[in-house]
């Protein structure tokens, strides 16, 4: 990751991150027209879901425009508390408008993760309209992202293979490299990096000497990560490293 491209945002703390993050949102699916956001899951997103499941930012987001997918997820059904799209849709997305047909849950109802890995690729690129991603018309509108303890991000981890993928949009990890050690199904970085803007999201000072290895260039996913337009790292004051605080 170029540090050039990267835009670093300290707030105060969760709350404030939750608030800003609500409101890059909103400025993201103001546009006319069909809206895409891929959604994060870990502990870092939870205000933010909170915030677009109340009022008044639940009455401030298009609901019927905007289409809500999922970059990563533990292969459990959705009912399983580990489900990062069971936690969005339990924290905003059962308590909004949301039209059932713009919620796109990965399909961990499928018989193993590469096969809902490859469900879930046909369903994005219906979505799209093509089978390969155009840098000139990004795939999401919103990318958000979390930071794993290790560094990993999505369900992409340190050493994995994975990382290299450049043509899949979608792929099955059989094991995690991260608790719960559930296999997953992840978005490749080619395809989350096809949006208009990524978001990461990270809070609290357990994540800060991770953050400094990331922004420091480790060869860390964390890292690696790119995308077309902005990356644009969000983080309350006690994540962030010092040279950025």
């Amino acid at each position: 990751m170029d540090s050039k491209h990267r835009q670093v945002i300290v707030v105060d703390d969760p709350a404030a991150l939750a608030e800003t993050a609500a409101q890059r949102l909103l400025s993201r699916i103001a546009h006319d027209g069909r809206c895409s956001v891929c959604l994060t899951g870990g502990s870092s997103p939870e205000g933010l879901y909170r915030l677009l499941g109340e009022e008044p930012w639940r009455g401030k987001v298009p609901w019927d425009r905007v289409h809500w997918f999922m970059g990563d997820d533990r292969f459990v059904p959705l009912t399983d508390p580990r489900s990062n799209m069971g936690i969005a849709k339990r924290l905003f997305l059962d308590r909004s408008p949301a039209p059932r047909g713009n919620v796109h849950p990965i399909p961990t109802d499928a018989n193993y993760p590469e096969g809902a890995a490859n469900l879930y690729a046909d369903e994005l690129q219906t979505f799209y309209g093509a089978d390969k991603l155009d840098p000139a018309r990004p795939l999401f509108d919103l990318v958000l992202m979390g930071l794993g303890p290790d560094g990993h991000v999505a369900s992409l981890y340190p050493q994995s293979r994975a990382l290299d993928e450049k043509e899949r949009w979608v792929l099955g990890v059989a094991k995690a490299g991260w608790e719960p050690f559930v296999p997953r199904v992840t978005l490749t970085f080619p395809t989350l990096a096809s949006c208009r803007e990524m978001l990461f999201l990270v809070d609290g000072a357990e994540k800060r000497d991770i953050l400094h290895r990331v922004f420091s260039g480790e060869d860390l996913p964390g890292a690696c990560v790119y995308c077309n337009a902005d990356l644009v790292w969000l983080l309350d004051r006690a994540a962030a490293p010092e040279r950025v605080s």
